[in-house]
């Protein structure tokens, strides 16, 4: 599965709707989760999440989940394809991270 890796960083879109898609969900409750995990700073616009989750959907890393014949409420949950993304993410993040924690010192971060 190394292989189908995508080697380029996610965006945190892709990174924020996936990580939401670990349990089947749906839009508004995507759009619910991301405005709550990051204390309002990120919000979705609906054409911004749609455009994201029909992205993530033709590259296979997240899939429909008890796809119902006219339900409105569309759910989708995370493929292992889209896992094994998000740990590659969740690693190259770790280590820029680590790199501008060594680099500034922790010192150099405020968290308030």
């Amino acid at each position: 599965m190394k292989d189908k890796i995508q080697e380029s960083p996610l965006t945190e879109t892709a990174l924020l709707v996936m990580l939401a898609m670990f349990q089947p969900n749906h839009g508004y409750g995507v759009m619910k989760f991301v405005e709550e995990k990051t204390d309002g700073r990120v919000i979705f616009g609906p054409g911004t999440l749609y455009g994201a989750i029909n992205n993530l959907a033709k590259k296979k890393w997240i899939a429909p989940y008890n796809d119902v014949e006219g339900d409105r409420k569309k759910e989708y949950i995370i493929t292992d394809l889209g896992k094994e993304q998000v740990k590659a993410e969740l690693k190259r993040l770790g280590e820029v991270y680590e790199m501008g924690m060594e680099i500034i010192g922790t010192g150099g971060i405020d968290h308030d």
